[in-house]
């Protein structure tokens, strides 16, 4: 925190007032000159949206981050915090970040007139200068712009024509200061018009007052291109005066999906150290999150989040680690099995077309979890023939031969080496393994095997079942295990 001081001192120190424009582009300038990363975290955004932002700042416009949910919009604007100055000076006591070299309201014009140089400063850091208000059918031209205080008016014994009476709202409490309304398109058309002039002219009026105070404010709004349609839009006028609109999206490929939830997660060092989690188990649940963007029962308009995979991960190491306690275990490794412990994060995080409501979202995500097992398994491993031709051997004609005389438990809660000791059983596994995954790890390569039983049970070859503990592997039609 630094010490407060009074105006001459300020003066004498050399400080210079700076527009939060100059303070953003001089902080952006420094950073890439220094070849320092500019924004901390956005991952996957290095050649598309952070140079269209880097040039957004340059050009001193307020900005409209349009994107499907989950695409870091928010987390892209409060990054913006970072590139203001560390502390800025304002007259002491202000409700609206005066600047002693350009006060604003009469409060702050009225205390320099009366000190001059012996005006007191204070200090506001940056964490300090970052507001963000959420569009709700129930926000006000009152909450963002102000109104008159009847209680300060009788408190004061002040008519409700001086300015003191003013309550001031949010937006000009934002002043030299980043200012962000998530999911602009839900903000009423009448409460968007009052935007208008304090991003044109860079003013407000309240009630009427015949007053200017023309607020320094870096404006970022973001929204939903679904909510165009569904909850609202944004007034054409509005848009025209946003200076930069910049499209975010979903990471393209499965091993920056994987950077993204690796960072994101919420994941104890004690769990990470304790489940051991396959690189196979890693791209799979990112292979769900890709199918079910493509998927004909889930609303492609809606998006799907990056925290269906990030809630995910955290599930399906919730359900290894709830192993452990059950088992006194002191170490366990992710198996497919495990992702059926993923499913309440899927349902919660996906918008069904007809199609999905009428197969139920809990089914939508097991076909989900398939076809993402499918895509991997057919990237690894020869595709299971749909027809067999008498005689004609197959990749898995010894697989499923095993089976006409033998059936296997896959448990959630056996230790791992019960769960190996099952899997390993079916001894035909082994040489597919070696022939094609003889590179992997023995976790992954356990995995593998897994992977195959499961993508035959998706093809018809074999019979899949499950009850509250286990999946059950048999030939098709035996039923044993019943």
């Amino acid at each position: 925190m630094k010490k407060e001081i009074t105006f001459k001192e300020l003066k004498d120190s050399g400080y210079l007032h700076k527009t939060i424009n100059e303070e953003l582009q001089e902080n952006l300038i420094a950073r890439i000159k220094a070849n320092e990363p500019v924004f901390e975290g956005l991952l996957g955004y290095e050649d598309t949206v952070i140079p269209q932002l880097k040039k957004a700042i340059l050009a001193g416009h307020h900005i409209n981050l349009l994107g499907l949910r989950g695409q870091a919009k928010t987390r892209i604007a409060r990054s913006m915090v970072d590139l203001l100055d560390e502390y800025i000076p304002i007259v002491k006591g202000s409700e609206i970040n005066d600047s002693p070299f350009l006060p604003i309201s009469k409060f702050a014009k009225d205390l320099l007139a009366e000190h001059g140089d012996e005006t007191p400063i204070s200090w506001v850091h940056r964490s300090d200068r970052f507001y963000e208000k959420l569009a709700t059918p129930d926000v006000n031209v009152s909450d963002l712009i102000g109104d008159i205080d009847p209680i300060k008016a009788a408190t004061l014994k002040l008519p409700y024509s001086d300015e003191r009476v003013l309550h001031y709202g949010m937006i000009p409490r934002a002043n030299r200061s980043i200012f962000v309304i998530n999911e602009l398109p839900d903000l009423q058309a009448r409460i968007q018009v009052s935007l208008f002039n304090i991003l044109q002219e860079g003013d407000v009026q309240i009630r009427g007052f015949q007053l200017r105070m023309p607020l320094d404010i870096q404006f970022v709004f973001t929204a939903n291109p679904e909510d165009y349609t569904n909850r609202g839009s944004i007034v054409t006028p509005l848009k025209d005066r946003i200076g930069s609109q910049i499209f975010t999206h979903y990471p393209k490929s499965i091993a920056l999906a994987r950077e993204i939830t690796e960072q994101e997660a919420s994941i104890s060092s004690e769990d990470k150290a304790a489940i051991k989690v396959p690189n196979l188990a890693k791209n799979l649940l990112e292979q769900v999150a890709f199918v079910a963007r493509n998927s004909e029962y889930v609303d492609a308009k809606s998006g799907v989040s990056a925290r269906l995979t990030i809630s995910a991960m955290e599930n399906l190491m919730a359900a290894a680690k709830l192993r452990l306690i059950e088992t006194g275990e002191k170490q366990t490794t992710i198996r497919l099995v495990d992702f059926m412990s993923i499913i309440p994060s899927i349902t919660g995080k996906i918008e069904l077309v007809y199609e999905g409501e009428q197969e139920g979202a809990d089914e939508v995500a097991r076909f989900l979890i398939d076809d993402a097992v499918m895509e991997q398994f057919e990237d690894l491993f020869p595709r299971v023939p749909k027809l067999e031709k008498e005689g004609v051997k197959t990749t898995y004609t010894d697989v499923i031969a095993w089976f006409e005389d033998n059936f296997i438990e896959l448990n959630y809660t056996a230790t791992d080496d019960e769960f190996y000791a099952s899997i390993n059983a079916v001894t035909p596994l082994d040489t597919i393994i070696k022939e094609y995954a003889s590179e992997y790890s023995k976790e992954d390569q356990i995995f593998c095997k897994e992977l195959i039983l499961w993508a035959l049970t998706i093809n018809h070859k074999l019979d899949k079942s499950e009850n509250n503990t286990a999946f059950t592997i048999d030939s098709l039609g035996f039923g044993r295990h019943f």
